[in-house]
């Protein structure tokens, strides 16, 4: 008996050892605060409700929580940070609202908007309001199509604005990007030192949306996508703590944000691979429509031979603009080369203007930003393909024939953007430990076929969703006749009610399930933020 007590002794001991001294002791609790004590515990952690400041902690519990009221967290956080919480009265409350790239965002009106200056004052405006229950939207640059994918109606709205730091080291390799810049603001501060990073090709897009959904860029070839290039993530848990997110630590969660969008956490920094990168050649050169046809089969063959050469990036788009249809190719090229051998097909063909210059990124990409203004109705609808000139030429009849019909609403500006995905690109996914998205390279290449519509009135909301979804529905059906129809849907293109993560393939929806329950046992992120695309857990 003694022995077998001396036993249990030394056993005891040493597993208080392990727990001690290794990575793997006693799980963490990712739960967020249950009750007042809890909160206010959270609250003194961050340095917001220190010992002896009754007036914080006398609020908290003298407001106690009440399940869905967003009245009470916005004015408890209207208290702890005075210079950041604004109501629907206020100027700075409405010039944020204006700032939405889509109306259907800027008419959705939050009870109040909390703009936090650091991850800190993340942390206290989400422990606040996901305490009392209360629905939430995070707004990085606000460039999404659908109302309430980063904006909620009579709830809170985190705005990240002022989380906008840029700052590269000494070595040009990493800069660190605060989620409230647009890719304007990064490209201006590294162009002048002749650097990139793997980012938007629209510059007024916000950083940290981009990101999280995937993020094409004209150096993917190169680089991989956005998401591929982030060496560490700075975020907000369940729980309100703030961690640092990579390879070494929490790697399952790394893998998931790579592509899984917002429903782990709120991203307060990102730290972006850094290259060198000088002048380039881009710009937009406009066909007739009547090209369509050359123009589909020479983007068959490019899309194919885009391993051959990393440095080039084309989307092939067609559009109804001023008055008539036509053919858009947008082109870029990350050397100072005007006429680059894979551009020869397209070159060939007669275009009516050509803006293709050498010039810096941060030139070539603000004029893509002129394609799609703000302050219209807008929405996006997104699906992919393998690389076939067939169901491109096949998926151009079907827009044609669905949109002409509508082409005279006020203010409409249909497009249907082509862009590809190549093996090479494919490859580069499996960077750092791989992403979420779930693409093989020996399925690929394969082609992202963007909808896109802009419009004026609210009236004619029924019929642009409709025809946009007729559009989509048609081309699966014709691509599944061709054998080269995929179930994955690019995240930053979706359209609300689009099931993005299906897409990712079972396997991968699973994993980013489990990873969701681990970091986030109570779905806050799923529930409380029902903004954007969620996993299907609940």
């Amino acid at each position: 008996m003694l022995y077998r007590a001396a036993l249990v002794s030394q056993l005891y001991l040493l597993i208080v050892f392990i727990a001690k001294f290794t990575a793997v002791a006693l799980p963490e609790n990712f739960a967020p605060p249950n009750n007042v004590e809890e909160l206010y515990d959270q609250l003194s952690r961050l340095g917001f409700a220190k010992d002896g400041n009754a007036d914080v902690q006398s609020r908290s519990i003298a407001v106690g929580p009440e399940h869905g009221n967003c009245r009470k967290p916005c004015t408890l956080l209207a208290n702890i940070l005075q210079n950041a919480t604004f109501f629907p009265a206020t100027s700075v409350y409405q010039q944020q609202q204006s700032e939405y790239w889509s109306t259907q965002q800027a008419e959705t009106l939050p009870a109040c908007r909390v703009l936090p200056s650091s991850a800190r004052e993340v942390a206290v405006t989400y422990l606040v309001t996901a305490f009392y229950k209360c629905k939430f939207a995070v707004k990085g640059g606000g460039h999404a199509s659908f109302g309430g994918a980063s904006s909620i109606q009579d709830g809170v709205t985190i705005d990240l604005q002022r989380l906008n730091t840029i700052q590269d080291n000494s070595e040009g390799t990493v800069t660190q990007v605060g989620p409230g810049n647009r890719w304007i603001d990064v490209y201006q501060y590294l162009t002048p030192k002749n650097l990139a990073v793997v980012g938007g090709r629209d510059s007024d897009i916000g950083v940290s949306g981009f990101t999280l959904g995937g993020g094409i860029s004209y150096f993917s070839e190169r680089y991989g996508w956005a998401c591929d290039g982030v060496e560490n993530y700075e975020v907000v848990l369940a729980n309100g703590h703030i961690v640092n997110v990579n390879l070494d630590k929490y790697p399952d969660l790394y893998w998931a944000l790579r592509g899984g969008g917002n429903n782990f956490g709120i991203v307060t920094r990102m730290d972006l691979a850094t290259f060198p990168q000088g002048q380039m050649l881009g710009g937009n050169s406009v066909y007739p429509l009547t090209a369509n046809a050359s123009i589909i089969a020479a983007y068959q063959r490019f899309v194919a031979d885009l391993p051959s050469d990393p440095d080039a990036a084309i989307i092939v788009a067609f559009a109804y603009l001023q008055g008539q249809w036509i053919a858009n190719n947008i082109y870029a090229y990350a050397k100072p080369v005007t006429k680059p051998p894979i551009f020869e097909e397209f070159f060939a063909l007669q275009n009516m203007t050509s803006t293709l210059r050498i010039a810096n990124l941060t030139n070539i990409t603000a004029e893509l930003t002129t394609y799609s203004p703000p302050g219209f109705r807008q929405t996006y609808r997104s699906v992919t393909f393998k690389n076939n000139a067939e169901i491109q030429q096949r998926v151009f009849d079907i827009f044609f024939e669905e949109m002409d019909p509508i082409k005279d609403l006020t203010g409409i500006v249909p497009a249907l953007a082509m862009q590809p995905i190549s093996k090479s690109v494919i490859a580069l996914f499996s960077k750092n430990g791989g992403n979420a998205l779930g693409l093989a390279d020996e399925e690929g290449p394969f082609l992202i076929v963007q909808l896109a519509v802009q419009w004026s009135s609210s009236a004619d909301d029924s019929k642009v969703y409709s025809t946009t979804q007729r559009v989509v529905e048609r081309s699966v059906a014709a691509a599944k006749i061709l054998g080269v129809d995929s179930k994955y849907i690019y995240q930053n293109y979706a359209a609300k009610g689009q099931d993005v993560f299906a897409g990712y393939g079972e396997t991968n929806q699973r994993r980013l399930i489990e990873i969701s329950k681990r970091y986030d046992p109570k779905g806050v992120f799923q529930k409380l933020q029902p903004g954007y695309f969620k996993l299907g857990r609940f």
